[in-house]
């Protein structure tokens, strides 16, 4: 659903790009939260401090399944969007910091999506689809019975609700600035008739990545915190009463009632390495975007297909970055397809990965550094 220059006026676009920057910077304040600094999950070994690097392979995981467009209607395929999977694993002020750095990165290097419209392709498909997904998420999560099921019903929910609201939010874009004279009527019809379908293949991926880490590491869902129960130590059934209490007892005498801490928070002292699984994340998105991107779609996505016939490109321009080295999806000069799209791919995904890294991490440590700030002792001429 990238948006290309000359689809949307300039005025617009102009206002577009303003709110975008807008959300953008409050993103960047509520990500600060969801990165560990501050909350019930700040500390060491938190499942929000782990956030920032995963946040970074995030992103790198968005760029390489959105290269995997998939059939869902003659002549027409889709892909991922990824602002519900985004919210639902890493929060939703952190996940449009992750499809906005995607976008970015694909506008810039392969002049996939406007860069005048920039800003309506981040407050379509990063603002639109992480807010209504992490919306109806959070609803569906407290109505349904707790546990893993839950969650991951919920994200599917979520993700084919969210695609289809990011088509009607295209068209009422389109109705404020379009650039052809379709009726509004016919292109709210092709868009959300489409995006249905699309919505559905959505819905597939996210539950099935979403389920994928709450099955290996469920501290590590956003989405899914506060969900599970605490743990109970258990004695051996060997041991009598006597022994059983007495072996719960520390030298000193009973032993105090433990907190009840949120669910996914650690246990002091029990910090847990992100290292496998951020490994495998980057291996899955190295392998998706260097290799079976090559076995895509062909089909033009939605967006593509309905402006081919409802005439939205009349007015389509040429993008600024056509002569980039990577545009297309492939490295200029190599020849072999399967060997550009497949370079063209591993080099996203290594850009967007160091770029959505370095965004959080930098986010952390600024949050940090003014969390020390306040906490640090102030020096009065009283106090001296």
């Amino acid at each position: 659903m990238h948006v290309p220059d000359g689809f949307i006026d300039a005025p617009v676009s102009a206002a577009t790009g303003v709110f975008a920057a807008v959300a953008v910077a409050v993103s960047l304040r509520g990500a600060r939260r969801e990165l560990g600094a501050s909350g019930p999950y700040a500390g060491p070994g938190g499942p929000g401090e782990r956030t920032a690097p995963l946040a970074g392979l995030v992103a790198a995981f968005i760029f390489a399944v959105q290269m995997l467009n998939f059939p869902v209607a003659a002549g027409t395929s889709g892909h991922l969007l990824g602002g519900a999977l985004a919210a639902i694993l890493v929060g939703p002020y952190t996940g449009v910091l992750c499809v906005s750095v995607v976008l970015l990165m694909q506008a810039v290097l392969f002049a996939d999506g406007g860069l005048t419209a920039l800003g309506v392709n981040i407050t379509d498909m990063a603002v639109v689809t992480t807010v209504v997904a992490y919306g109806i998420f959070r609803g569906l999560v407290k109505a349904l019975p707790r546990g893993r099921r839950s969650v991951t019903a919920a994200a599917f929910a979520a993700a084919a609700v969210s695609v289809p609201a990011a088509a009607a939010a295209f068209t009422g874009l389109y109705a404020l600035g379009g650039t052809t004279d379709v009726p509004i009527g016919t292109v709210f019809a092709a868009m959300t008739g489409v995006h249905v379908l699309i919505g559905l293949g959505e819905a597939v991926i996210t539950a099935l990545t979403v389920g994928a880490v709450l099955a290996v590491r469920p501290d590590l869902v956003y989405g899914a915190r506060g969900l599970a129960r605490p743990l109970a130590l258990r004695t051996s059934p060997l041991a009598g009463p006597a022994e059983g209490a007495r072996a719960r007892e520390p030298a000193g005498g009973p032993e105090p009632e433990p907190e009840t801490a949120p669910a996914g928070t650690p246990r002091p002292g029990a910090r847990r390495s992100t290292r496998r699984i951020w490994l495998a994340g980057v291996a899955a998105a190295l392998v998706c975007a260097g290799g079976v991107s090559y076995y895509a779609s062909a089909s033009p996505d939605g967006l593509e297909k309905v402006a081919r016939d409802q005439g939205l490109d009349a007015k389509a321009e040429e993008h600024a970055a056509k002569d980039s080295p990577l545009a297309g999806y492939g490295v200029r000069d190599v020849a072999d397809p399967r060997i550009s799209g497949g370079l063209a791919g591993v080099i996203g995904v290594g850009a967007t990965l160091a770029a959505g890294t370095g965004v959080f991490l930098v986010v952390r440590r600024r949050r940090h550094a003014a969390a020390d700030a306040a906490a640090a002792p102030r020096h009065t001429p009283e106090s001296a």
